[in-house]
């Protein structure tokens, strides 16, 4: 596969930005670029590559902090996440202050995303899923080939994500994760949004929020 994937923490949250690199074309599609806007167009500048596409999961802050401001600089459409995240990026200069961050604006994405809709960039391909509980509107992306996905806030090694913002559901985050997420293969590999890759198989079997034990 001509896909390489980098992962770059970014901000105080530490909010694993993905970095995908398609080999054959030198094209670059951001994932959750959540702030620190030079140093991840830096980090691509030494891919000697150019960055073509945005792709956000969900609407939280640390997960689209530099996404305006990447867009301005290269002229990268932003898609992503479900228009149901509408609301945390109305308010996203709020909460800007609120996280002393620097100040961030509202803004629309170029493309909402739905659930099954494919995403590209250079000559790859992703699948969208919609996942919500984290945030109503939360997405996560799938390389089917290289079986690795981009879970954002939903899933982590050991953990799953935060309910407890407006909008949230844990009954609907476990629903996300054991019936839309699980069934697609124990070999998934995943990037969370903060902390460790895993995969599907490690956590169906140990996580404690959402483990065969469980559930079964």
């Amino acid at each position: 596969m001509s896909l390489k994937i980098s992962i770059l923490p970014v901000t105080t949250y530490q909010q694993n930005c993905s970095i995908l690199l398609c080999e054959n074309t030198k094209k670059v599609a951001l994932v959750d670029p959540g702030g620190e806007t030079e140093r991840i167009l830096a980090f691509v500048n030494e891919l000697e590559a150019t960055v073509e596409k945005i792709f956000l999961t969900h609407g939280h802050l640390d997960h689209v902090g530099a996404a305006v401001e990447i867009n301005n600089i290269t002229g990268a459409p932003i898609e992503g996440p479900h228009i149901a995240d509408k609301y945390w990026l109305d308010d996203i200069g709020k909460y800007a202050e609120i996280m002393q961050f620097p100040p961030a604006q509202s803004f629309i994405p170029d493309r909402w995303l739905e659930d099954s809709d494919i995403i590209k960039f250079g000559d790859q391909t992703l699948h969208v899923i919609h996942c919500p509980g984290h945030t109503p509107g939360h997405v996560v992306f799938i390389e089917k080939k290289l079986k690795v996905a981009m879970v954002g806030d939903v899933l982590f090694q050991g953990s799953i994500g935060r309910t407890d913002f407006p909008g949230g559901s844990h009954e609907a985050l476990i629903h996300s994760i054991t019936d839309r997420l699980f069934p697609l293969g124990d070999d998934i590999q995943f990037i969370p949004g903060h902390g460790p890759s895993s995969n599907f198989g490690h956590e169906r079997r140990n996580n404690p929020f959402v483990s065969d034990k469980k559930f079964g």
